[in-house]
């Protein structure tokens, strides 16, 4: 469907979702619009339109009290101002090509991030799209075109906020993929596995029922890294700060170990223990040595549920490297206080403890971060994982857990599955016969969804390892050959270029933020400036990040602004399918990605263009397509989808009497074996014992490690003495990872941005009044946070949340770059100067937080030479309320 056919159907509130994930919906909310233009946006109430008794809701019945989902959607605060996203000063509303780009002459790759665009047709951006796949296809075959198709996004389904481009690709031939790497699980992929297999993340798994467990259960919650109230946000809505609040009225007592004292911390918390960033592995092994030497964890559970446990206590008893791994020698390592370790030690082991988490944040995306994940799992396991009331817990992706919250008494396949899209799906291990194999949103094999038309990828690319690729035109890397992999990918090395395939020389991405979410993001930006990469397309709504070193962007509109079908299973209220109308007229000349990538595949030629868009299939036909093979149509006796615009699906009355996570591996080992070579426990891992037995940086028990081959990031480093501070960055409380940083509402607040003396709207970096105090910076003041990758400017914000010695910067603020090749930014993005290495030499994660920065106060003659020598970059245009714009990015 071209979307500039708007047509609102004589109404003026339709049904959004607002989850940024990507592959799922989230709860929907009420938009309200007049004259084609967004007014409000509120929460939906499912009572409005259906008998909630019928419904069946769930409920948890627990220590005399009741928990039970809400009447209406609990959607988070930027869902609500979503209308300014729509709108914003940001939004990209033509086709726009980078002034100095001559696809027939001189390209200028070095401009790219520094020079300026102009407006040109659809007619004239297609046609150098399709004339460049051409040529490039032709001089150095379709491997040379390289698909960056992935991370979080609008919640669509129709047209993909990601992938749609793929499968016009995989027509061409076969092309390159990047590969995610497991960027929310870093150190539960390449750690925890080790532990307790738990696929496909090392997170715990199966958890279902957990919550149900904990409530009736459990006597202490320790929330580990994790924060309730603002990493959920984006992908399911206010659910979690639902549940914190019910645990406390149940009596359950709750612990928060974090660096900073978040915003959950601040609500629930009973105690906050500040713990400096990448040291959980020292507080982690002083509380095991505390219940080994007091006698205080579940002998029996150890010896029938656990391998490799001996080695493993015999070095957190010194009995190795002759250092006790006691809270004395904690203490000075984490900054927490000795007695504050033995009484957190004691509490665990007195009390019924499960472990919080919200999938992981800086806490496993850290240097070495799978020792501090193989820490936690192997704590939990000496408490007895999987007894009543013993387990991990997310606050996110209620879905994944098919625990009580949401569960149909039929599941909903993913909308993305149907055939007008593919996304990611892996190519195969080089040597390997190519196999024919489709795969959801989520890179996850599917066997029911129609057979793939087109050709498998030629090779991938890991995505922390993109500039690598680009920069050194070689990578290897161990395991990530497919997304969610199994654990036994790990073993197996893979190298770019694949044989027979092309170093990469055009760019075609959708998910334009890798400069501000992935690692070391001034090398990403160096990287796209290489003479070998000819040709960068973007296809995007808001002028943001890694569209600044585009060759040509298109205007994609928001899931306002399109017709679509969408499910929420994710946000822990009621399992719905509904039909989303447009709320809004397009932006600009804006269409889907669908359609951005169709009018291409249509210059391409009408055999390309008739298997691309099968036959020009309308959105309203894919949508009641979709609506037939989702799963629950059958179920839908009434036809409240088409009748009411939405589907609740009733709950499952047996789903609580299901055991609840681990239980089963707990009451019965050897029945119900983990997914580890032992079907056990390992605290020593079996696995890397044989693959790899002398790896400092990964042994086959978790260790204590600062410094290593990959790593120089500790507060005992050399570097150290000129880059004391160590830098800690998580989820925005009012962004979602790149998204929504120009949301005017919430730019006025001091947690968001803060307006310094020159008028700018600078990223808040966190820091405790002493460490300000020993740099003589106040509130408000401009500083800079760099190492040797770069500068990140940013505002200060001092406060007593934060332990001394650490600055924070929330991830995921728009760059603004004031020179690329000297490494400086104005905008805040932290990731800019984040470690290059990957987690260590055989784990292919990113690390992104606890790494080594200084802090000082940007004086004004400081300032005043920046101008003088980058005139451009201060000259260039900002909104006032918005922040980086559109306007500043076009020539006049």
């Amino acid at each position: 469907m071209d979307n500039n056919n708007f047509d609102i159907r004589n109404s003026e509130t339709t049904l959004k979702g607002t989850s940024l994930m990507g592959p799922m919906s989230g709860p929907p909310s009420q938009v309200d619009s007049k004259d084609g233009r967004i007014v409000r946006i509120r929460p939906y109430y499912y009572s409005k339109d259906h008998d909630m008794d019928k419904l069946n809701p769930w409920v948890i019945d627990a220590r005399g009290q009741q928990f039970r989902p809400a009447d209406h959607t609990l959607i988070s605060p930027y869902g609500i101002s979503y209308k300014k996203r729509v709108y914003s000063e940001n939004r990209v509303k033509w086709p726009l090509k980078r002034v100095d780009w001559d696809p027939d002459g001189d390209r200028n790759p070095q401009n790219r991030g520094k020079s300026k665009y102009v407006r040109i047709s659809w007619d004239e951006a297609t046609d150098i799209i399709a004339s460049e796949l051409l040529r490039i296809r032709e001089k150095y075959g379709m491997s040379a075109v390289f698909s960056q198709a992935d991370m979080h996004g609008e919640g669509k389904h129709v047209a993909p906020c990601h992938g749609t481009f793929n499968r016009l690709l995989s027509l061409l031939g076969p092309y390159t993929i990047q590969m995610r790497n497991s960027d929310s699980w870093e150190g539960w992929t390449w750690g925890s596995k080790h532990v307790w297999g738990c696929e496909p993340v090392g997170e715990m798994q199966p958890s279902g029922n957990c919550m149900s467990d904990i409530a009736k259960h459990s006597q202490l919650l320790l929330f580990w890294s994790c924060d309730p109230e603002t990493t959920p946000l984006g992908f399911a809505g206010m659910q979690s700060s639902r549940l914190c609040f019910w645990f406390s009225e149940l009596g359950i007592k709750s612990v928060y170990v974090d660096p900073a004292l978040n915003y959950g911390a601040a609500v629930h918390a009973d105690k906050w223990i500040p713990v400096k960033p990448n040291t959980d592995s020292a507080l982690y092994l002083a509380i095991a040595y505390v219940w080994l030497t007091e006698g205080t964890y579940d002998k029996e559970y150890v010896r029938t549920h656990v391998v490799g446990e001996q080695p493993f206590f015999d070095y957190v008893l010194g009995r190795e490297d002759g250092e006790p791994k006691s809270p004395a020698w904690a203490a000075e390592k984490c900054g927490v206080a000795e007695w504050t370790i033995k009484a957190l030690a004691r509490d665990w082991a007195k009390k019924i403890t499960s472990v919080i988490i919200g999938n992981g944040g800086p806490g496993i995306r850290g240097p070495y971060s799978s020792e501090p994940a193989r820490l936690q799992s192997i704590l939990l396991g000496m408490q007895g994982l999987g007894k009543p009331g013993r387990h991990q817990a997310k606050m996110l992706e209620w879905d994944i857990h098919t625990d009580t919250f949401s569960m149909p008494s039929q599941g909903i396949k993913n909308f993305h599955l149907g055939e007008r899209c593919e996304l990611v799906r892996p190519p195969v291990r080089q040597n390997e016969k190519p196999q024919s194999v489709k795969t959801d949103a989520l890179g996850v094999p599917d066997h029911d969804t129609r057979q793939w038309t087109g050709e498998t990828p030629a090779q991938s690319i890991p995505k922390n390892l993109v500039h690598d690729a680009i920069e050194n035109g070689h990578a290897e890397w161990w395991g990530l050959q497919s997304f969610l992999e199994p654990t036994n990918e790990q073993w197996y090395m893979n190298r770019y270029p694949a044989p027979g395939c092309s170093r990469i020389h055009m760019i075609w991405t959708d998910s334009p933020c890798m400069v501000t979410c992935w690692n070391d993001g001034f090398s990403f930006a160096n990287a796209l400036r290489n003479e070998e990469i000819e040709f960068v397309l973007a296809q995007h709504p808001w002028m943001e990040n890694d569209c600044y070193l585009a060759d040509i962007i298109l205007p994609v509109a928001t899931k306002h602004e399109l017709e679509d079908i969408c499910d929420d299973t994710s946000s822990g209220g009621f399992s719905a399918v509904y039909h989303e109308m447009p709320s809004s007229a397009p932006v600009g000349e804006s269409v889907s990605d669908f359609e951005a990538a169709a009018r291409v595949a249509r210059k391409l030629g009408k055999e390309i263009s008739d298997e691309f868009t099968y036959g020009e299939m309308p959105d309203s036909q894919v949508v009641e397509q979709f609506w037939r093979e989702c799963g629950v149509a059958d179920i839908d006796r009434n036809d409240d989808f088409h009748k009411k615009g939405i589907f609740v699906v009733p709950c499952d009355p047996e789903q609580q009497q299901r055991p609840a996570g681990l239980a089963r591996f707990a009451e019965d080992p050897e029945g119900n074996p983990l997914t580890t070579p032992t079907g056990k426990l390992e605290f020593t891992s079996t696995a890397l014992l044989e693959h790899f037995p002398d790896d400092p940086e990964r042994p086959p028990y978790p260790k204590w490690i600062t410094v290593g081959k990959s790593h120089d990031e500790s507060l005992y480093s050399a570097r150290a003495g000129k880059y004391p501070l160590l830098c800690m960055s998580n989820h925005g409380r009012w962004r979602m990872h790149a998204n929504l940083d120009d949301i005017t509402w919430n730019r006025e607040i001091e947690t968001m941005k803060i307006r310094a003396r020159d008028g700018y709207q600078y990223e808040p970096a966190w820091m405790n009044p002493e460490t300000a105090k020993e740099r003589g910076i106040q509130f408000g003041d401009i500083v800079k946070v760099f190492n040797e990758r770069g500068t990140v400017l940013c505002g200060a914000y001092v406060t007593q949340r934060l332990v001394p010695g650490v600055v924070y910067v929330d991830h995921g603020s728009r760059f603004d770059p004031i020179s690329i090749d000297d490494r400086i930014d104005r905008g805040g993005a932290i990731n800019l100067i984040s470690p290059h290495n990957r987690i260590s030499e055989h784990a292919t994660g990113m690390v992104v937080s606890g790494y080594l920065v200084q802090v000082e106060k940007v004086t004004d003659e400081e300032m005043e030479a920046w101008k003088t020598k980058y005139p451009d970059a201060f000259e260039r245009k900002t909104d006032k309320a918005c922040g980086a714009c559109l306007e500043g990015w076009l020539e006049t």
